[in-house]
């Protein structure tokens, strides 16, 4: 019988090679992929996601613990596919313009897809018309980051920028990084701000709930 939690438990540990052979032999023995991929890939990152946010586990082996998600996800992604299974929803994600920070951007990236979202990662110093353009491929969630408090005035603009192309109302806008707050997502009107990468992936849940 697999073992979804032996999975997880690898999963959590950053054993990429361990996932990737327990991964198989779940396919050898007919378990679906859904099942692997909720059961076992996903539960163990949302187990380390907590963690995390409880500060007993650190940004490496969450970085690690992605590694060996994505070996495992790679296998049954065809699979996945072939089942049809649902993805969340998809998050276009970007540092904001001018600002070159990717380390938290990337955390939240892996929990995201760690969660089940689709992640298109837009990758650093990203104009507005670029997430507008997202917005427009049919993203679901704009999530922004900004580590440098020179920037945060963008995430501002990016918003004027969805809301004067038309599409601000099909989107959630969530932004985020070390200078950002509660207070400035509010006043901006974004939808959701988080302090964390857990965070972030359970707040993207809700906002698509």
């Amino acid at each position: 019988m697999a073992d979804l939690n032996a999975i997880s438990n690898a999963v959590k540990d950053g054993r990429k090679k361990i996932v990737e052979q327990l991964v198989k032999d779940a396919l050898a023995e007919g378990v679906d992929a859904s099942t692997i991929l909720n059961d076992g890939l996903v539960k163990g990152m949302t187990e380390l996601g907590e963690l995390f946010k409880n500060g007993e586990v650190y940004v490496p082996e969450v970085l690690v613990a992605a590694r060996a998600m994505k070996a495992g996800t790679s296998l049954i992604k065809p699979l996945l596919m072939a089942e049809n299974v649902q993805s969340l929803g998809t998050v276009a994600i970007g540092t904001v313009e001018g600002d070159l920070h990717d380390i938290g951007k990337n955390l939240v990236a892996m929990m995201l897809e760690g969660t089940g979202f689709t992640v298109v990662d837009l990758g650093e110093n990203v104009s507005p018309a670029a997430f507008v353009q997202a917005a427009k491929d049919g993203a679901n969630i704009v999530a922004m980051s900004a580590l440098l408090t020179t920037t945060m005035p963008m995430m501002a603009t990016t918003i004027q920028a969805l809301k004067d192309a038309g599409v601000r109302e099909q989107v959630k806008v969530m932004i985020g990084g070390a200078p950002i707050t509660q207070e400035y997502a509010d006043q901006i009107g974004a939808d959701g701000y988080s302090t964390d990468a857990a965070s972030a992936a359970e707040l993207a849940k809700k906002l698509i709930a």
